[in-house]
């Protein structure tokens, strides 16, 4: 007799109860602490930028999703409120208003929706934006604010572009005393959400701890007046490397499958990023790190695949 219990699907057959939608925002709820961290320390324009990227990213989300006959309701899944949050937090404090919303329709247009959606894009969508940001307007992309409370709280360089100067102390980088982006500059708060993010297995640490920990050895080694001389801890305090590490090389649509091949790509995102700081013209390399090491993905999942059980 023919038992009606049994289901005939395609994998996977196990399946989690974290839905895609509890993911997106806890995700966004951990990255709100640095964001309230990023509008103290710079004022309400921070809070101007954030909102208005989010805004932009959600109406181009379902404008797109009309266009291409889909349910805009999709729109509440969170991944667009998230894109727009992340390409905000990668932003200085005072760009044009105008600089966030390009950006959002870039990293909906060009990063998501042109792939298919959600699940399918090649890239992270944030980075996309950002990185158009960058080669189209770097003048505006590269204008720092100082803290509120510093005396001269116009512009200044990040510490990154400063490197070896005595300003700036660890303490200064950990708790965000300095020129940034909105959502780098408070370590001590990204890493309370990178915190919330592993305690809930919503990330595992493979990406954070191969991509961080080959940055600091690299910088080490190569990055001093010498070999083993390098200041690893100012590199790992400075510019985007925390923010990028937990929160964008580990998104699920773009980063490898497997343990292996998670630990081959944040390896990878180090040796770009460490690249790219020391011999390039840009100081910071994560974003374009991860945006490289996100088109390798398909590689990578292909010679770390697991093995059939059974052969």
């Amino acid at each position: 007799m023919l038992n009606k219990d049994i289901t005939v699907s395609s994998a996977p057959h196990i399946r989690s109860g974290m839905k895609t939608r509890k993911i997106m925002y806890i995700v966004i709820c951990s990255l709100l602490p640095a964001g309230m961290a990023g509008v103290y320390i710079f004022g309400l324009s921070s809070l101007k930028v954030i909102l208005i990227s989010i805004i932009a990213c959600v109406l181009s989300e379902v404008i797109f999703l009309m266009l291409r006959n889909k349910d805009p309701k999709t729109v509440l899944d969170g991944s667009a409120i998230l894109t727009g949050l992340l390409l905000a937090y990668n932003l200085p404090p005072e760009v044009p208003f105008w600089i966030p919303i390009v950006g959002g329709v870039v990293s909906i247009m060009l990063g998501k929706q042109i792939f298919g959606g959600l699940g399918h894009n090649i890239f992270n969508p944030a980075l996309v934006g950002r990185a158009f940001l960058q080669i189209s307007w770097p003048v505006y992309m590269t204008t720092w604010k100082n803290p509120r409370w510093a005396l001269d709280a116009v512009s200044s360089a990040t510490p990154l572009a400063r490197e070896g100067s005595k300003s700036f102390t660890y303490m200064d980088l950990f708790l965000g005393n300095h020129g940034g982006c909105i959502g780098e500059v408070c370590v001590a708060l990204l890493l309370v959400g990178a915190a919330i993010l592993l305690f809930t297995n919503i990330i595992s640490f493979h990406i954070p701890a191969s991509f961080i920990g080959t940055v600091m050895f690299l910088i080490w080694v190569f990055g001093g007046k010498g070999f083993f001389r390098g200041d690893f801890m100012f590199h790992l305090l400075a510019g985007g490397l925390v923010l990028g590490a937990f929160f964008m090389a580990t998104d699920y649509v773009t980063r490898p499958l497997t343990k292996k091949g998670k630990i081959i790509f944040g390896i990878g995102c180090g040796v770009l990023t460490v690249v790219i700081r020391l011999k390039g013209s840009y100081p910071e390399g994560v974003s374009y790190a991860i945006l490289f090491m996100n088109a390798v993905v398909p590689l990578i999942d292909r010679y770390t695949k697991t093995k059939v059980y059974g052969t």
